[in-house]
């Protein structure tokens, strides 16, 4: 006889989840001239040839709505300096641009000064998979500074240029 397992609890997924390292990212776009954005670490590349990426954002988060509606975003990869950035953006705050320098890239995407590698994307496909949407994206624009990212686990934040190699 053949029985199922019951699916993994909440709790237990949480902790399966903090033993995946992931990097740190804030999203942001503009809304109707407002800067809007939230940090997401479920953020990963595709394609190098041509660049596409993903990302998933909450059907819940306050800028879910605006990234639904817009045809172009930015993926901010954040570096070390920029504890605070993730801080607020992780937040529920109505202003988190307040004290957050930014340049618009190419189609207006709110692009985050201090950031390790920043890129605007067109957004091409947006997936709904129960709580959340995958936004796919085609990247139009991107950068990359000297300054070392910021890497998450066990609900904590690291330096990631600080990791020992194993080899």
């Amino acid at each position: 006889m053949n029985t199922l397992a019951a699916p993994p609890t909440t709790d237990l997924m949480k902790q399966v989840n903090r033993q995946f390292v992931t990097g740190v990212t804030v999203v942001t776009a503009l809304d109707g001239g407002a800067p809007k954005g939230l940090a997401v670490n479920a953020f990963s590349s595709i394609s190098l040839d041509p660049a596409v990426v993903m990302v998933c954002v909450q059907h819940t988060s306050s800028t879910h709505d605006c990234l639904f509606r817009t045809d172009h975003l930015a993926i901010n990869i954040l570096s070390t300096g920029q504890l605070d950035v993730v801080t607020r953006f992780a937040g529920k705050s109505d202003d988190k641009f307040r004290d957050v320098d930014w340049t618009p890239g190419p189609h207006g995407s709110p692009l985050l000064d201090g950031s390790s590698a920043r890129m605007e994307v067109e957004i091409r496909e947006r997936l709904r998979a129960s709580t959340h949407t995958v936004f796919i994206c085609r990247v139009v624009h991107a950068d990359v500074t000297d300054g070392a990212p910021m890497v998450y686990s066990a609900g904590r934040f690291f330096d990631g240029a600080a990791l020992p190699p194993l080899g």
